[in-house]
């Protein structure tokens, strides 16, 4: 261990399913973000159709890994940014934090995966064993070589009085290991095998005013680089991956560095956050939890009551992921289990799903809003005795559009071409706007506000509002995102049209109704 880390039971690494940590005071809070915290662990883990020999699963871990240093900057020095998809040897989560009472401490969970080589070793004639890509026992059952992964997590509960004395420094990584498991009849073995794994968190606070800290972790890879030339997949075996930080505590309220109070905005800007973004856990209207991860989140980000279970895929719908994973062909599902235990999990899951549970996948109603009353109706029922509401004109519109559902809805719309007027000037393709995003739908919207971007198509939703998709100027891979579709969406009243209005400007291309 280093000179300067913490020792003893204040903190330790452990695979998730080994020894229990003693029970902190607020495992609760921690509790409460635990299905979240998951996904982040276990995103693109291992993606549909869970097969070894699938592209989409040969390129893996691409959120919140941290290399050696001097790997990782053989190139160049790491641009610091909010994204953990950008590899790096370091993570800094800075947040503000109320304190509420004397006494007051905060509580650290660092979790990250460390990565496992499952070899499979075949037994040859003399007794001895060799490596193989993939074995078939007497049984029938399929054995592969895969990259496997164990959760560990360090945890560290400190005075806030100890910390505003200096920062504290606790060891973070993972031993190596290897385990051995004897295949049936005989026929070989499968080897796990850990490389060590060094890293250290660093914990500090700076107070800024009698009640209001800001707290600052950081997460470094403190091992040596693997020898050059050494590609990325073996640079992984040293490497943390999908690292993520919990931070609690007694006495304390984190604030929101997304719904910013007033009074706190100077402050929570000049938070410093690199390779991760911290956002409010637990039930909306609280702060005694915080999740910092390298995927950008909402504040109180929660998993779906509905899903049974993480498909380590969060961008798609769970509806459809089961669906095409039920459709998957038993050879298909042959090799999906023999690749690794997660796949096969959720193998059993979707194939014994009871119908009731995939039933509720289809969607949920979470709120609802007022319906405009419709052209020819009254706005609410007559009150006995009272004069009855007179009815809503109707509306002026050359043809009427059947509903969204129905056959030929689409006809004549056209998000290319299509435009929508704001502040007298009509946007569509290739118009120039400023963004100035209103919603706060997440963090991401902190960081565009007056960014330049062009347009790229106009959609109008089922609902009848419209959206107005958007390409960066100032981002490089601006032309890739236009070439497979991904673009920043924002409502009209959210952008800046950069052009003058004409003298005579044209109206807004008509909207189909509910579409």
């Amino acid at each position: 261990m280093s000179e300067g880390l913490a020792q003893g039971d204040l903190a330790r690494a452990v695979p998730k399913d080994g020894p229990d940590l003693p029970p902190p005071r607020s495992m609760d809070a921690f509790e409460q973000v635990s299905s979240v915290a998951d996904a982040v662990l276990y995103e693109g883990y291992l993606l549909y159709p869970y097969r070894r020999s699938s592209a989409k699963n040969r390129v893996r871990w691409q959120f919140g890994v941290l290399f050696p240093r001097d790997w990782v900057e053989s190139d160049g020095p790491v641009v610091p940014g909010l994204s953990g998809s950008a590899d790096s040897w370091y993570q800094r989560t800075e947040c503000l934090v109320r304190i509420l009472r004397p006494g007051a401490s905060v509580r650290v969970r660092l979790r990250y995966l460390q990565m496992q080589r499952k070899q499979v070793e075949e037994t040859g004639r003399d007794g001895a064993h060799r490596a193989v890509e993939s074995l078939r026992t007497e049984d029938g059952t399929v054995h592969l070589t895969f990259d496997e992964a164990v959760p560990r997590e360090i945890d560290v509960t400190i005075p806030l009085a100890d910390l505003l004395q200096g920062e504290r420094t606790v060891a973070a990584g993972a031993s190596a290991g290897e385990d051995v498991e004897p295949l049936p009849g005989r026929a070989g073995r499968v080897v796990r095998r850990r490389a060590e794994v060094r890293a250290s968190t660093t914990v500090s606070v700076e107070r800024l005013a009698p009640d209001l800290c800001r707290l600052r972790v950081r997460t470094a890879h403190t091992g040596p680089a693997p020898q050059p030339p050494t590609a990325r997949e073996e640079a992984l075996r040293v490497a943390l991956i999908a690292t993520h930080t919990l931070v609690g505590g007694e006495g304390v309220q984190f604030v929101s560095l997304i719904d910013r109070p007033a009074d706190l905005r100077a402050a929570a800007d000049a938070c410093r956050n690199e390779f991760t973004f911290p956002v409010l856990g637990g039930e909306p209207g609280t702060g005694h939890v915080l999740l910092s991860a390298p995927i950008i989140l909402p504040d109180h980000p929660q998993v779906a009551p509905e899903s049974p279970g993480d498909l380590h895929d969060a961008a798609e719908i769970d509806e459809i992921l089961t669906l095409r994973t039920m459709l998957l062909t038993d050879e298909e599902k042959r090799e999906a289990r023999a690749t690794d235990p997660r796949a096969a999990a959720i193998l059993d899951r979707v194939d014994t799903m009871p119908p009731e549970v995939f039933a509720r996948l289809h969607g949920a109603v979470r709120s609802l809003t007022p319906v405009a009353p419709t052209p020819g109706s009254t706005l609410a029922a007559p009150v006995p005795g009272s004069t009855p509401a007179p009815p809503v004109p109707e509306a002026a519109s050359p043809t009427e559009r059947p509903a969204w559902w129905q056959e030929g809805a689409d006809e004549g719309l056209s998000p290319t071409t299509d435009t929508v007027l704001v502040d007298g000037v009509a946007l569509g393709g290739g118009s120039r706007v400023r963004l100035q995003p209103k919603r706060a739908a997440d963090a991401q919207d902190m960081f565009l506000v007056g960014r330049t971007a062009e347009v790229a198509a106009v959609f109008h939703d089922v609902d009848g509002s419209v959206h107005v998709a958007v390409t960066l100027d100032d981002d490089p891979a601006s032309e890739l995102h236009t070439w497979y579709g991904r673009f920043h969406y924002f409502r009209p009243d959210e952008l800046e049209p950069l052009e003058s209005a004409p003298e005579s400007a044209p109206s807004e291309t008509p909207r189909s109704g509910g579409r």
